[in-house]
């Protein structure tokens, strides 16, 4: 198979400066409804970028949890290696590929902490068995076998079978706030629209349009 064979044209859409929202945050949410209408696998997933110490980027998905005029927020041990990257370095990009609508949004920001009362009403609003994995794995830290995982995850079922689970300390969520987003349309011919949404320092957005 040659790999660099593989390409397909981008057919189903435009993006016209003129039909975008003045705020981008707007704008994401028409395109997540979009995603979500089209029953997308996983609208909500995105890429999560983070560096450590060393310079090295790492990437992984994860679900978004909420979006709105603060930013976009998501849950997580805060001993994995995500977090421990951005507490040291809170410059991240999200990126979301919705592949099969040929868009992508990517989100230029910084990480902080969601606050205590919010992690706590999401975490309560998960899925037991999720309240339960969030205990039972120390995220990002070696384990011997999968089989050793699942005893850990017995005891904890077992340890809060009765009455509700716990929020664990060591877990938590990251707001980011975007000082950029950029959005994404496949076009004809490699020509791409791809539009650019800029913070000013009175919080206003401004917007440029930029070669694909």
């Amino acid at each position: 198979m040659k790999i660099d064979d593989i390409r397909r044209s981008y057919t189903k859409d435009k993006l016209e400066f003129e039909k975008l929202t003045a705020d981008p945050i707007a704008q994401f949410e028409l395109w997540l409804k979009d995603a979500i209408a089209a029953e997308l696998p996983d609208p909500t997933a995105m890429c999560v970028a983070s560096v450590d110490e060393h310079g090295q980027p790492s990437q992984r998905l994860v679900l978004l949890k909420d979006v709105n005029q603060d930013g976009f927020t998501f849950y997580t041990n805060l001993g994995s290696r995500k977090a421990t990257e951005l507490s040291a370095n809170p410059k991240v990009c999200l990126h979301f590929p919705w592949h099969p609508l040929e868009r992508q949004v990517i989100v230029y920001g910084t990480a902080e902490r969601a606050s205590s009362s919010q992690v706590a009403k999401y975490f309560l609003s998960r899925p037991k068995e999720s309240q339960l994995a969030a205990w039972a794995s120390e995220q990002s830290r070696p384990v011997s076998t999968r089989q050793a995982l699942m005893q850990k995850f017995a005891e904890i079922k077992h340890k809060f079978e009765h009455g509700e689970i716990p929020l664990p300390s060591f877990w938590g969520g990251f707001l980011v706030r975007p000082h950029k987003i950029e959005f994404w349309q496949g076009g004809e011919h490699r020509l791409h629209d791809r539009f650019m949404y800029n913070r000013q320092s009175d919080n206003s957005w401004s917007i440029e349009r930029l070669c694909p």
